[in-house]
């Protein structure tokens, strides 16, 4: 398969290529000098004769500013913005298979149950770039939308907080790059990626109210997300090794 490969030098990225490559698909990637994630028209060009493209580019703030939403803007337009373009180019070059990146923090707080690709979610603040992505995408008929745990391990950055006592998805960067090669000939739709949940227990369960509008970022990361990889599983073996 011809695979074509948008951020391939971030952190997801670097892990992804090597893997499809042993995979013995052909990948080219995105030549952020000559072409655009925001531009459909040269990125249908680049995206021709191509069988499937992933989207891995992200712009995630690693320092304290990550409470910021400010912070967040380039990330959100890449979601936002570059997933619409990017579906728009795909269609336009015939790609069948479309494989984009998200976050599995989308899903509402919920307790002790384990939470499938059908729980319900809460995408406020900065998160809700992430659903719209995962709505643009889906408009194709050959889109798959990747719910990611917290990348851990590698060349993963934790986030600047993290509060409250429940469970938290997480996954390292090798076996989120895995789950990419093995989506590409999966049946389109949602599949959540994590390893095994972890239970937190930091001893912080309430937000001050003296955090004022940094409370809902903060709100996020305190989440209890016992998030489910069932059926990435199940449809196509995967399996976390990290």
């Amino acid at each position: 398969m011809k695979v074509f490969v948008i951020g391939a030098t971030g952190v997801l990225g670097r892990q992804a290529v090597p893997r499809l490559q042993a995979a013995g698909h052909e990948v080219g990637v995105l030549d952020r000098h000559t072409t655009s994630l925001f531009d459909a028209d040269r990125l249908a060009a680049a995206l021709t004769g191509y069988d499937a493209v992933v989207n891995l580019a992200t712009r995630i703030p690693l320092s304290a500013k990550a409470v910021l939403a400010s912070a967040w803007a380039e990330n959100d337009r890449i979601r936002t913005e570059g997933s619409a373009a990017l579906v728009e180019a795909a269609t336009r070059a015939g790609v069948g298979r479309i494989v984009q990146e998200g976050i599995s923090f989308v899903y509402a707080d919920g307790g002790d149950r384990e939470l499938d690709e059908d729980a319900p979610l809460k995408p406020v603040g900065h998160i809700a770039s992430s659903v719209t992505a995962q709505h643009n995408v889906l408009a194709h008929p050959g889109g798959v939308f990747l719910r990611i745990g917290l990348l851990t391990g590698g060349e993963a950055q934790s986030p600047p907080v993290l509060v409250g006592d429940g469970w938290m998805s997480v996954v390292h960067p090798g076996d989120a790059a895995a789950a990419v090669v093995s989506v590409l000939d999966a049946p389109a739709g949602i599949y959540n990626v994590g390893s095994p949940v972890l239970k937190r227990n930091l001893g912080i369960t309430r937000l001050p109210r003296l955090m004022g509008r940094f409370a809902a970022s903060f709100e996020v990361f305190a989440r209890s997300q016992r998030v489910v990889s069932t059926k990435l599983t199940e449809t196509t073996g995967w399996q976390p090794r990290h």
